[in-house]
């Protein structure tokens, strides 16, 4: 078992992240799952960096918390980004005021002996425009019973509880913690997806469940998610991933320039705008920003697909064969195109991909 990793800095860290290096072609093959990803990071205390020490957890600062993110996301995105998943689901629950539910889940979630994970993407961004609320719930004496689907569940297959949230008729919301054992639970074979196909990612089916007030999280109140409960401000997790995945492909072109004196101009460029949204993602998680949470994440879009093309240019032929990771790097640089994507920030992408000024 690793030793707890209690700071960004502690060495063990870059311990953890050669191990989830060396696991991640694995995350290639078919119906993989990155169980052995997830259980090294639970031995590491990895999962305690994001709940308070009264919850069990270490309370890590959240430029701490970014600069985590950082290193996992250069290892193994997919695993990192199951750990986002994973982690807005132990924050929200921690952050509500349902003290039995606290008690009976965080031990086992910060330990890592039990996986949650979060379908609220329908509540935010996916399938708002639709007349009919995709997960609906209906208020009865004991709780709710909730019925239809939440269509991006990151991990369902393997979760042990899901955060859901779910559309009453006079169009309050609530959030609840889904039991996977619940009678009428049921997961959709997950999509194919280009890139994370490890994660696991598709739907997850309630017909007519029935969900007690012990499994309550929030409301029932109109904008449930506008509340904020657990959530953290300013949305940095996203940006932080496509900088960890920038930082991955800028470590395999320095290594590639120490061999080639041609990669150097280009390494050194990727290298130092690599740096400075580092910088920037850094201070504004310390609440100091010196730029909008949409420029951080347009600029951190833009670098992990032109780094990871970078690292396949310099790859050649061997990059473009399945298993290596420049391939797997270019995949994985579309997500951040399609993964909570605000619209102003997809048409700033869309301008330089056209080559117009935004």
């Amino acid at each position: 078992m690793g030793t707890r990793i209690e700071s960004p800095q502690h060495e063990n860290l870059q311990e953890l992240c050669q191990k989830l290096r060396e696991l991640a072609p694995q995350l290639d093959e078919p119906n993989a799952w990155p169980a052995a990803q997830l259980r090294l990071c639970g031995e590491y205390g990895v999962f305690e960096w994001f709940l308070s020490k009264e919850s069990g957890g270490q309370g890590w600062a959240e430029p701490d918390v970014m600069q985590g993110y950082l290193e996992l996301s250069a290892a193994c995105l997919t695993t990192t980004f199951i750990i986002t998943q994973r982690t807005g689901a132990c924050r929200r629950i921690e952050a509500c005021d349902n003290e039995g539910l606290k008690a009976n889940l965080l031990p086992n979630l910060c330990s890592g002996e039990k996986f949650a994970t979060v379908g609220l993407s329908h509540l935010t961004t996916s399938r708002r425009h639709l007349a009919k609320p995709v997960l609906r719930a209906e208020e009865t004496p004991d709780g709710f019973v909730v019925d239809g689907f939440s269509p991006w569940v990151t991990g369902g297959p393997f979760a042990d509880h899901i955060l859901i949230g779910a559309t009453i008729a006079d169009g309050r919301q609530v959030l609840a913690v889904l039991p996977m054992d619940a009678p009428g639970v049921s997961v959709a074979p997950v999509a194919e997806l280009v890139g994370l196909s490890a994660s696991h990612t598709g739907a997850v089916h309630c017909d007519r469940v029935a969900l007690g007030r012990e499994w309550l999280v929030a409301g029932p109140m109109e904008g449930v998610m506008k509340q904020g409960v657990g959530a953290r401000p300013g949305g940095f997790q996203t940006s932080a991933l496509a900088i960890g995945l920038a930082g991955g492909a800028v470590r395999f072109l320095q290594e590639e320039a120490v061999k080639r004196g041609d990669l150097v101009p280009a390494t050194d460029a990727l290298h130092a705008e690599w740096y400075e949204l580092r910088h920037d993602l850094l201070n504004a998680a310390a609440g100091e920003p010196v730029c909008s949470t949409e420029n951080l994440r347009t600029r951190s879009n833009s670098l992990a697909l032109r780094s990871s093309q970078a690292t396949l240019a310099a790859a050649k032929g061997t990059g473009y064969v399945v298993g290596h990771p420049a391939g797997r790097w270019c995949r994985e640089a579309l997500f951040f195109l399609v993964w909570s994507c605000p619209q102003p920030v997809m048409a700033a992408n869309l301008c330089e991909l056209a080559g117009i000024a935004d």
